[in-house]
């Protein structure tokens, strides 16, 4: 190759080097954005594309050690089965670490194009891997990324084997990272709206078959049957959405408790609920009574429920359930506290509607009391094996009345009074947590709060149970759903008061650090959510049912169309209006349609032709480079084509030269084709001004 096609060939390979990584970052962006990538993964995978966006700028130079790299691969695969069975103990998340270490130790020693095809299979990885992780509309842009990526990457390195061919010339080309770009935009839209259709026409069944390779535990953590102090707390700092509801009935803005897990025995540092009866509840198609009918309620609410990446088998509701329709299940489970669980799997994913009874009833409707129990209300009413006295002497002092709901509103104001919210963890470990909390530290989260009241009101004869699960949300007028967060996980208290049944107390005072959020940073996660739900409805959760009733919707409309568009009287009306409206408009509409016609019938040969100018006046200057010289040589040919002399594509330029007929035309062609030579090959700046008066002096001949 020449030096001056090395010197055509460096655009080429510099777009390349970007392009390579552009495609390897975006499928670590995907990987990373699904939340299954631990910190030190995430840093030492970024800072190593990092690293190689520095090499190919040339801010720094290193050559890595072939022998070195090798070992160092060598030893990976030597921990990788460790990584497997004692660090990871699962093989997706070890084979992920395998991924991100392979992209790179791949991306910092590539040099050949068998190692850029390696660094191509990584990336392709590395996507794959997010779609079993990740569900989220972050997911669809690193997948735009990837594919504009992709694009660009391998239309380069189609170039450069191009290039690499034995006697084979590149031109440079002004401007060539511009065109590369806007062919890469090309393409991308051309793949999109080929894929569009077949979109929503094509059942999506692999990405479920996937999943179901995936382990439930690398989603966000839910409840179970035992929580520890601090669980819910570091919950609390995260912001994940976990869940997204919306009330049909009576406000679709009202504010609700989630009801999740309900936990009855303590040992100072846990809940949890020993082993016992679990009733299985036959679902049947459409809603399933859940109560008998004398223990129905009169003050109803009913919702819906899409559950997200919860790790857990529990089902949420607001209240007491009193009817649910779950269609993909065939039993649930009930246990105690009525407490409902799918009984095998996660709930994530699980899209059902609930009716359920008010647990605080509003003022004149009657309260219908379930029977509990005596064995149950002793259960409740269990003190830890080592209860610290202040704890029992401040029950009896805070929790007065003559009422047992009395004294439970008393404890309940109490704590929200007296004490702080923070979601702060303690820093070390203490031998009684609840006494620290209460006479020393007397700040904390939902947790510490729910289990100080519960323990109290035990201490003074009052059984109760810590309740897990959210609180309502926020309300999204643009979807009409709540989306509740991770950190709105919470704990609350039921006690039996009697008349009343399990009656709810929340004791956590109010976090006043949520009201320093900004408007704009609420409103624009409100917009990110919007954006998920649509992407969950449209593309995750989009199934066969869906496509037929567009199908059957699309085929309707066409059918109404065909038929002569039956009108009613007042849509006519309407329409007529309508028309009468925007007819002073339909002029100006036609006039810009006509407009924007005739610019894409001429706008490229007007584009060519200013283009050509700008180029002939610029060699004209002595500002002539090599890629000039082809776009004057061809302004040559196309004078002679209208002449009637046509180049073969077989000859060279030399030998076209001595094919044209001896004419004054002949001497002008032998000589445009020398100062072709010299511009294009030689790099002879000076031949471009004389290139530039040979073609006139051609145009004018005969």
């Amino acid at each position: 190759m020449r030096r001056s096609d090395v010197r055509a060939t460096q655009p080429v390979e510099r777009f390349f080097q970007f392009s390579l990584l552009g495609l390897l970052a975006s499928g670590y962006f995907a990987l990373a954005g699904s939340g299954s990538l631990d910190l030190p993964t995430i840093v030492i995978t970024g800072a190593g594309l990092l690293l190689r966006l520095l090499l190919i700028s040339g801010v720094i130079r290193l050559e890595l050690n072939a022998r070195w790299v090798a070992a160092a691969t060598l030893a990976y695969i030597g921990f990788y089965p460790i990584d497997v069975l004692y660090l990871s103990r699962e093989f997706i998340p070890a084979t992920i670490h395998l991924i991100c270490y392979l992209a790179i130790v791949r991306i910092l020693t590539a040099t050949t194009n068998r190692d850029y095809f390696f660094v191509k299979t990584i990336a392709f990885l590395e996507l794959l891997a997010a779609t079993l992780l990740s569900s989220g509309i972050g997911f669809f842009v690193f997948l735009t990324l990837f594919v504009i990526f992709g694009v660009a990457t391998f239309c380069c390195s189609e170039i450069r084997r191009a290039s690499q061919a034995p006697d084979q010339t590149v031109a440079a080309i002004s401007s060539f990272h511009g065109r590369l770009m806007l062919l890469t935009s090309y393409v991308t839209v051309a793949i999109v709206l080929m894929t569009a259709g077949l979109f929503f026409l094509l059942p999506r069944t692999a990405r479920a078959a996937f999943r179901s390779f995936v382990s439930e535990r690398y989603h966000l953590p839910g409840f179970s049957n035992e929580i520890t102090l601090g669980q819910i707390g570091e919950l609390n700092q995260q912001s994940t959405p976990v869940m997204h509801v919306r009330v049909e009935f009576p406000n679709e803005k009202m504010s609700l408790k989630w009801r999740g897990a309900a936990l009855s025995q303590f040992d100072g540092r846990r809940w949890y609920n020993e082993s016992g009866p679990t009733e299985r509840i036959r679902l049947t198609p459409g809603r399933t009574q859940l109560v008998a009918d004398e223990r129905r309620h009169r003050a109803i609410i009913s919702y819906e429920v899409r559950v997200g990446p919860v790790d857990t088998d529990t089902l949420f509701f607001a209240g007491t359930p009193e009817f649910v329709n779950i269609d993909d299940l065939r039993f649930i489970y009930r246990g105690y506290g009525e407490t409902y669980r799918t009984g095998f799997g996660s709930a994530e994913g699980k899209h059902y509607t609930g009716i359920s009874a008010r647990q605080d009833p509003r003022p004149g409707i009657d309260v219908v009391v379930p029977p509990v129990s005596s064995t149950e209300l002793k259960q409740d009413l269990l003190l830890p094996a080592s209860i610290d006295v202040r704890v029992v002497e401040l029950a009896r002092r805070t929790g007065q009345g003559i009422s047992s709901f009395e004294r439970a509103r008393g404890i309940e104001r109490y704590l929200r009074t007296n004490f702080t919210y923070t979601t702060e963890l303690p820093k070390e470990a203490h031998s009684d947590p609840l006494a620290y909390f209460l006479f020393e530290r007397r700040r904390g989260h939902c947790e510490y709060f729910a289990s100080s009241m519960a323990v109290m009101l035990r201490a003074i004869n009052i059984p109760s149970r810590v309740i897990t699960g959210f609180q309502s949300g926020t309300f999204n007028p643009m979807t009409g759903w709540h989306v509740i967060r991770a950190s709105d996980a919470h704990s609350w208290v039921e006690a039996w008061i009697p008349g009343r049944g399990w009656t709810t107390f929340d004791p956590t005072p109010s976090d006043n650090n949520r009201s320093q959020i900004s408007a704009l940073r609420q409103q624009l996660m409100l917009y990110l959510d919007a954006a998920d739900t649509l992407w969950r409805d449209w593309v995750v959760d989009y199934n066969l049912d869906q496509q037929i009733d567009l199908v059957t919707r699309v085929e309707h409309r066409s059918r109404i169309f065909s038929t002569g568009l039956k009108f009613n009287q007042g849509l006519q009306e309407w329409g007529t209006r309508t028309f009468t409206a925007l007819r002073p408009w339909f002029t100006w509409a036609g006039v810009l349609f006509t407009l924007a016609i005739a610019v894409w019938m001429v706008g490229p040969w007007c584009y060519e032709f200013f283009n050509s100018r700008r180029h002939v006046a610029r060699v004209s200057r002595g500002k002539a480079v090599a890629s000039d010289a082809a776009i004057l040589y061809g302004r040559m040919l196309r004078i002679l084509k209208r002449r009637g002399l046509e180049k073969p594509g077989w000859l060279t330029p030399m030998e076209f030269a001595r094919i044209v007929p001896s004419s004054q035309q002949a001497v002008l062609v032998e000589q445009i084709t020398a100062a072709y030579q010299d511009l294009r090959y030689a790099g002879r700046t000076e031949a471009g001004p004389r290139m530039v008066q040979l073609l006139q002096e051609l145009e004018t001949a005969g």
